[in-house]
């Protein structure tokens, strides 16, 4: 027999390569796992890892009298984040992470790591991202980055299903297309300056004219410095457009996209929200039909609160806060004055950073705190339709690429 079909014979006879998320199909089985190890503990001559392998992170238990001494060896030789190959028994068990563990038969070390920076221990912001690239790897940042994956593929599936073509528009533009925002100029050539896009907005404004329903979605850029949770200098936003549209049009859109992102997300996502340490009840209420408040009411409603904010004006961060923590999901506040808002021509888009706005220029839309473990949008010039409560919600997975998270 070659050499060649000694291996193919040799992994013929292996048990098949499992990912953890699919754990719950193989239980009694015996899988292969290919991962790092997360963490670990002994107890005697038990040995108890925490294996991550992208996909989640799982218990695996070596008892010394189970496997090979080499295997045991490995064990206890490998640090944190060394690199491993093993083979056991899927078994149910509610005590450990993701539910599920593995009675190890057989390991073996890819790479045997020591002094890995990033510890169980407490590590200061400036720490985490100097090691950025290292801390992707850690459970929050892991379902930062699951949950935003699951919001970018329910909003992408919602607008098609709904009819929207989808159009890339240029991240290198000639100028502005908000005046409220500074620009960051990069060097075009022979030809002067070009700007990192602030917005699709005036392209597809066209595109709306060729196709009827469209949408834009990708990384937006606004230079201004700031610490607030409401300014980012970069994240991914998502404008669609649409032609003949009013405003009950525009708001059914945003409030259909809200309602199946979130459902998209408790169905996908409930494990990483619980690392998130959010609330899947609260997001739960985010249900149709949200509720309308005239903007004479909502005026009303924050002066009730103590705010300063007079009839005519613009609402402020505050204001938008004393809004949402009204209701139980998001509100759409209506019949802004035409002098905060004089744009009425075209609907105006939805946002990835609130998953939602209610789009013509005189809706806008204040997020309740129920929908806060998700939504944090950045509040933008007079006209634009989404809000939240700053003081209560994160940052959004959505622009974890500049915030940190």
């Amino acid at each position: 027999m070659s050499s060649t079909e000694a291996t193919k014979n040799t992994q013929a006879d292996s048990p098949r390569i499992v990912r953890i998320s699919d754990f719950k199909n193989h239980v009694g089985k015996e899988i292969r796992l290919q991962g790092w190890l997360h963490n670990k503990r002994s107890s005697g001559k038990l040995q108890f890892l925490i294996v991550r392998d992208g996909s989640g992170f799982a218990q695996a238990v070596v008892a010394k009298a189970a496997v090979p001494e080499a295997a045991w060896t490995v064990a206890e030789a490998m640090g944190q984040e060394s690199s491993l190959e093993l083979t056991g028994r899927v078994k149910e068990d509610k005590r450990a992470p993701g539910g599920f563990e593995v009675d190890v038969t057989g390991l073996r070390a890819v790479q045997i790591a020591h002094d890995y920076p990033i510890t169980p221990k407490e590590h200061g912001t400036a720490f985490l991202m100097e090691n950025r690239h290292l801390w992707l790897r850690s459970p929050r940042q892991h379902a930062v980055i699951r949950v935003r994956h699951a919001v970018v593929k329910g909003v992408r599936d919602y607008l098609d299903d709904q009819g929207f073509t989808l159009v890339d528009t240029p991240i290198f533009t000639p100028a502005a297309c908000e005046g409220t925002t500074t620009l960051f100029g990069v060097p075009y050539f022979d030809e002067g300056t070009a700007y990192l896009t602030q917005s699709g907005q005036l392209y597809n404004e066209a595109n709306a004219a060729a196709h009827g329903k469209v949408y834009c979605f990708g990384p937006t850029f606004r230079a201004e410095k700031s610490k607030t949770r409401r300014h980012l200098t970069e994240f991914w936003m998502v404008e669609p457009e649409m032609a003949f549209a009013h405003l009950e049009d525009a708001v059914k859109v945003a409030e259909g996209l809200i309602v199946s992102v979130i459902d998209r997300v408790l169905e996908t996502r409930r494990e990483e929200l619980k690392v998130l340490e959010r609330d899947p009840a609260k997001l739960g209420n985010v249900k149709s039909p949200f509720p309308w408040l005239h903007y004479d009411d909502a005026i009303k409603l924050i002066q009730s609160k103590g705010s300063q904010t007079q009839w005519g004006s613009d609402f402020g961060g505050t204001d938008e806060t004393v809004i949402g923590e009204a209701y139980d999901r998001p509100v759409v506040v209506h019949r802004f004055p035409a002098a905060i808002c004089p744009r009425t021509s075209w609907p105006r888009r939805v946002t990835a950073r609130s998953w939602a706005a209610a789009s013509a220029c005189r809706a806008r839309r204040s997020c309740s705190s129920a929908s806060r473990s998700t939504t944090c949008p950045r509040r933008r010039s007079a006209g634009t339709s989404t809000s939240a409560s700053t003081a209560r919600c994160p940052t959004p997975a959505s622009a974890w690429a500049s915030s940190g998270w």
